[in-house]
């Protein structure tokens, strides 16, 4: 798994929501912080994407925004608004009369995360992420996709989900890219690094180790991998556990003490106290929550 998988990855472990606003008009919505990760997609028409500090930015067809640790912004129709000056809640509207009035058909996301726990990666970028689709290709085949999904028979349900985390990597990808940063996952000693990581998290790693691994000594492994992934090593690997752990609470039926071996920890006591400090919850609880709030199938 390479880092970007990782970080769509580690949403996963949050409770998930799909809508899609269609909007006419004075239209607009302001979304206030929230713990987690969230994202909108432009599937027809247009509007402004209005945040706190920055002046408007215009928003076409296939454009997406991102929103990696649920920072306050807004959507609207015309640019005259402040995001002080957004409902709430989505604005009503009516149909236009004609073409060209100003409309917008907008499927919006969200990956809510205990306590704010998003990946170390995610913490790093900016409050708000747009990027429009004439300069990535890839991401306008994507969008288009969205568009056209089945609304409904079989495999309609698995689309939407599938369709978005395919657009995150590419929107994660194309932004590094932009930025001009250096890509961990395209470092062949910290991909290898990661790789180790993720494929065997019960072994007990070093930074000694991890750096042998990759031909690298400890300082400068411990170095790299820091300034690459946002994190140091051992650090980065808890996070990793923690989520793994996560993920298999709510996707399986292992019991605690197999769920706390696959993921490293020499007994459920350990995880169990581990996994209550980065999510706020025990295990259990969180198990028991995930299984009633359940995850109905969005209708977008």
């Amino acid at each position: 798994m390479d880092l970007f998988s990782d970080v769509i990855g580690s949403m996963r472990a949050g409770q998930k929501s799909f809508c899609r606003t269609r909007g006419t008009g004075r239209w607009g919505r302001r979304l206030e912080p929230f713990s987690g990760t969230g994202f909108h997609v432009v599937l027809e028409g247009g509007g402004w994407l209005v945040t706190p500090s920055e002046p408007p930015v215009r928003l076409g067809a296939g454009d997406v925004v991102f929103v990696p640790h649920g920072a306050a912004h807004g959507l609207s129709g015309t640019p005259d608004r402040s995001l002080a000056e957004l409902p709430a809640a989505p604005g009503a509207g009516l149909p236009p009369e004609d073409a060209a009035a100003p409309h917008a058909d907008v499927v919006c996301g969200a990956y809510r995360l205990d306590r704010g726990r998003a990946h170390p990666f995610l913490r790093g970028l900016p409050d708000v992420i747009h990027l429009p689709s004439g300069r990535h290709p890839g991401t306008r085949t994507l969008v288009g996709l969205l568009a056209d999904r089945p609304e409904s028979g079989s495999g309609a349900d698995a689309v939407v989900p599938a369709l978005i985390d395919l657009l995150l990597v590419h929107l994660l990808r194309a932004w590094h890219d932009d930025a001009g940063l250096p890509a961990a996952p395209d470092d062949p000693a910290i991909a290898a690094a990661l790789h180790r990581m993720h494929h065997d998290p019960r072994h007990r790693w070093t930074v000694e180790e991890l750096g042998a691994e990759v031909g690298m000594s400890r300082t400068a492994f411990a170095r790299r991998f820091a300034a690459l992934v946002g994190l140091p090593p051992m650090t980065y690997l808890t996070h990793w556990r923690l989520n793994r752990g996560a993920w298999l609470l709510r996707e399986t039926d292992a019991p605690l003490a197999s769920i706390a071996r696959q993921v490293g920890y020499s007994s459920e006591f350990a995880f169990a106290g581990a996994f209550r400090r980065e999510f706020g919850v025990p295990p259990g609880r969180f198990r028991h929550r995930e299984r009633a709030v359940g995850e109905p199938a969005p209708r977008v």
